[in-house]
């Protein structure tokens, strides 16, 4: 039974200062990897966010290839944007989250594109939409990475940081996007598919 005793404690006493040993490990490469990883970890976050953006155009693109050219004009009820208007919207907010969210100047300031009728063609409309992705994708690589975390004043009214102002003109393209759906369905063109990846 003596026997028995020493050897669980023993047992016992190996494993406690394996787990401590661990931990110890554990703590010290957890500490390291901090320190190494703060300006890892942004340009990382930079990485995904131009990685999204870039899949989003690619999704719109799709969205846009799949309209037949007399969609383009196509209302669902008389009251709502045309699948143009609903790009051209897209766009424009492309071009103003865009600008306030990394600084770089809007070639299309002071315009609004909805009602520009040199871009109601499907081929003139893909080309600005595309531009406008284009503008965001490298706007945010030109961008000190360092300066997400600013506060901006967002279209004068509110606060927001530099990398929030980006999060919101994604969602808001996805929105937009995503309303034309319907026109699409109503065009009888089957919607391409997500694109999670």
């Amino acid at each position: 039974m003596k026997r028995t005793v020493i050897a669980l404690r023993y047992i016992m006493s190996t494993l406690a200062l394996s787990a401590a040993f661990s931990l110890v490990c554990l703590a010290q490469q957890t500490s390291g990897a901090a320190a190494k990883s703060q300006a890892p970890a942004v340009m990382d976050h930079v990485a995904v966010m131009v990685a999204d953006w870039t899949r989003a155009r690619e999704y719109t693109k799709e969205y846009l290839d799949a309209m037949p050219e007399d969609g383009v004009s196509f209302k669902p009820t008389p009251e709502v944007r045309s699948f143009a208007g609903q790009f051209l919207h897209l766009a424009n907010a492309n071009f103003a989250f865009g600008n306030a969210a990394t600084g770089a100047a809007n070639p299309y300031q002071g315009k609004n594109l909805e009602t520009m009728t040199e871009y109601q063609s499907k081929a003139a409309l893909t080309k600005i939409v595309m531009e406008s992705y284009d503008y965001v994708i490298n706007s945010i690589q030109a961008m000190d990475p360092k300066k997400l975390g600013e506060q901006v004043k967002l279209f004068g009214r509110f606060d927001a940081t530099r990398g929030a102002t980006l999060s919101k003109g994604f969602e808001h393209q996805t929105h937009h996007r995503g309303q034309t759906t319907i026109y699409l369905r109503m065009k009888g063109v089957k919607p391409p598919n997500e694109k999670l990846f």
